[in-house]
């Protein structure tokens, strides 16, 4: 083959990754996203350039990264957080680090002028995230926070179904996440036990409620005001190392939410109870011409035309099989890893500017939300949701 036919060498991107020694920033983002990235030879960009991705993996714990090193033929290693930010060579910091380590490490990366992604929340309170937006701004750097819920291939379905008009007008939306966290005593806990310490950034409240924030406001409409009770149904648990412990932080949350057009929400999230239902969520959507209910991968729908017509009487058996009325919607396209589509989609935006919506302003709304969710709680009242803007 001539020079000029000659395939072009991918071009490289150093990326600090930070707290990847923990469960959900090793399998997700650096063995399904970023290594799977760099197996396949990179990151397609316009006119036939790939970008491929170069990462030092960064923690406290020498040996944890040697071990990861062994696993998956990383080289380069470091548990020294400055110096990577000060090598010119990498040009974006990752963090999936625990929540209040995450600010700092984010003003420090923002101020060596690296482009930032990181997981959420971005921060413990909205003041803080919106410090963190600002700062970035100011700075010229680029930013991008984890929402891969959207990428899921159950929810890309449900748009699927939104975007072509399924619903009609849609009513409400109701859904169910969680499943049983084991205290630690006769089981080992399956969370970590920060996550159970308020003062630590624990709660599920500040875990899950900025997740349904993005969801509801891409696929919805922007929320205006929340309805939250929070609870800590189990107080006394056991930590990675058997030792007791009481359990400051919320375990479960019920919210209900108020969106653009009269949408009503109403999300249910709970470490605290046992699953009967296809998936670990499920999200069921009412609107006037159909409804549909999509979990992490499948997604169901009952259009109005085959909608049975159930009437109430409890003395007999229901003649009619409400499961069975329910269409299975098709894949129609393969699903990639919700985390590595949405790398993709960042680097991409790094690379050559496409589009990239979910900045830390964006992260910034989720923090916002719990961060109302928990004064509704206290004040035990509706609160109203004001807009974030630049």
């Amino acid at each position: 083959m001539s020079a000029t036919g000659a395939a072009r060498e991918p071009e490289r991107i150093g990326i600090i990754m930070n707290g990847v020694t923990g469960r959900m920033g090793k399998n997700q983002h650096l063995l399904r996203s970023i290594l799977a990235i760099r197996q396949d030879g990179g990151v397609t960009l316009p006119g036939g350039r790939r970008l491929l991705p170069d990462p030092i993996l960064v923690g406290r714990d020498p040996a944890k990264l040697q071990a990861l090193a062994a696993e998956t033929g990383i080289q380069r290693l470091s548990d020294d957080l400055d110096a990577c930010l000060a090598d010119p060579d990498d040009a974006v910091y990752f963090d999936a680090v625990t929540t209040q380590l995450r600010p700092d490490n984010l003003r420090k990366a923002i101020a060596a002028g690296k482009h930032v992604y990181t997981e959420k929340p971005v921060a413990s309170t909205l003041a803080e995230a919106l410090d963190l937006a600002a700062l970035a701004d100011r700075a010229g750097v680029r930013t991008g926070v984890v929402q891969d819920k959207l990428y899921l291939p159950g929810l890309l379905k449900l748009k699927r179904l939104i975007d072509g008009g399924f619903f009609g007008r849609i009513l409400s939306v109701r859904g169910e996440f969680g499943y049983w966290v084991f205290e630690g005593d006769w089981q080992p806990a399956q969370r970590p036990s920060w996550n159970y310490r308020r003062e630590e950034g624990g709660g599920i409240i500040l875990d899950m409620l900025p997740h349904w924030r993005y969801l509801l406001d891409h696929l919805f409409g922007e929320v205006r005001s929340v309805l939250c009770l929070g609870a800590t149904h189990v107080p006394d648990r056991r930590d990675e190392h058997g030792a007791a412990y009481a359990a400051t932080a919320d375990d479960a949350a019920y919210a209900l939410f108020e969106l653009d057009g009269g949408i009503v929400a109403q999300i249910n999230s709970s470490w605290t109870t046992r699953v009967y239902r296809d998936e670990l969520v499920a999200l069921q959507v009412d609107g006037t011409e159909g409804s549909a209910v999509a979990g992490l991968r499948s997604c169901k729908a009952q259009h109005r035309s085959a909608t049975p017509k159930p009437v109430w009487n409890p003395d007999v058996p229901s003649p009619i099989d409400f499961f069975g009325g329910w269409q299975e919607v098709p894949d129609n396209q393969p699903f990639p890893n919700g985390f590595r589509a949405q790398w993709e989609a960042f680097l991409r935006h790094l690379a050559s500017g496409a589009p990239f919506p979910h900045t830390l302003l964006e992260g910034a709304k989720g923090v916002q939300l719990a961060e109302l969710a928990h004064a509704s709680w206290r004040e035990r009242r509706w609160v109203d949701v004001p807009e974030l803007g630049r």
